[in-house]
């Protein structure tokens, strides 16, 4: 059997709603699976309560998790909300996902890793980043998705530069993008996009994505723009999407959603255009949802 795995971090989001299983990598996952695919989890757990509330959470919905046991607390994380649900994150670091052994049964999965996502946060530590690149060292046959997913300080351009050259697929928002390409393309185009939003300038983004693309030897680069719509690169394509107007209870997860439903699609045998539109649809029933995992309706 072949699986769509988020490998990363698994946490609890603590939302003013109440306390709701997430991390990127789950939330990958999750999605995965409620887009028909074979999601799994790969991460680590405490010997806690909060551990074992997980795999029961996980075992509830049927979904496939490998889920290392290790003695340091479960991740959680301390999330807030603007007026727009735009979620503001306190993150607790030397937690469980920080510690993911590379065991046997990684070995084995990553095999049979049809698409593997994965960020820069549980990279932070050396031991969790040893073993996700291990993972997709292995996982070589597979899609590997780097939702680049910065936050707080928790990221570096080593981390981002090693992930890269592992990944085939880059997913990155608009504010990312401007964090990122000044560190990773020095010139003075991509200098001077420091401190811009870059949809108000579609030419430039454009040259910069399809640079990005060239110099890491990607297949697409996925970047979105909140409100503003969203974009899909590719070496010889462009999909353009303007975000539905829907009544936003929060946006966390929803760019998860958008990955995976966009990843299932392409594995579908889907056109980039044809996946894009999916994504785009999932991405915005996950924003009227609380919390990161909802069931879909739709």
């Amino acid at each position: 059997m072949k699986y769509l795995i988020g490998i990363g971090e698994i946490l609890f989001d603590c939302l003013p709603s109440g306390k709701k299983l997430g991390g990127a990598p789950a939330n990958f996952a999750y999605h995965a699976t409620q887009c028909g695919r074979n999601g799994c989890v790969v991460s680590a757990i405490g010997n806690d309560n909060l551990g074992d509330e997980i795999v029961r959470i996980l075992d509830n919905v049927q979904m496939r998790h490998q889920l290392e046991r290790v003695n340091y607390p479960t991740g959680t994380v301390q999330i807030s909300l603007s007026k727009g649900g735009i979620p503001q994150y306190e993150i607790c670091e030397g937690v469980a996902y920080d510690n993911i052994p590379y065991t046997k049964e990684l070995a084995n999965l990553a095999k049979n890793a049809e698409a593997v996502c994965f960020g820069t946060l549980a990279q932070r530590s050396p031991v969790s980043r040893a073993t996700i690149q291990k993972f997709l060292d292995d996982a070589c046959d597979a899609l590997r998705v780097f939702d680049i997913n910065l936050r707080e300080n928790w990221y570096s351009k080593e981390v981002i530069v090693s992930s890269l050259a592992r990944a085939n697929i880059l997913k990155i928002n608009d504010e990312e993008l401007n964090i990122v390409a000044p560190m990773l393309l020095e010139n003075d185009e991509a200098l001077a996009l420091r401190g811009t939003h870059l949809a108000a300038d579609r030419k430039c983004t454009t040259e910069i994505c399809r640079r990005l693309i060239s110099k890491f030897g990607l297949q697409m680069l996925i970047l979105t723009c909140g409100a503003e719509g969203s974009f899909v690169f590719s070496a010889n394509e462009i999909s353009e999407k303007k975000t539905p107007k829907v009544k936003v209870v929060d946006t966390v997860g929803a760019g998860d959603s958008f990955t995976a439903a966009f990843i299932s699609q392409i594995l579908n045998g889907k056109s980039i255009a044809e996946a894009h539109e999916r994504a785009v649809e999932v991405s915005a029933y996950v924003c009227t949802q609380h919390g990161a995992m909802p069931k879909y309706v739709i």
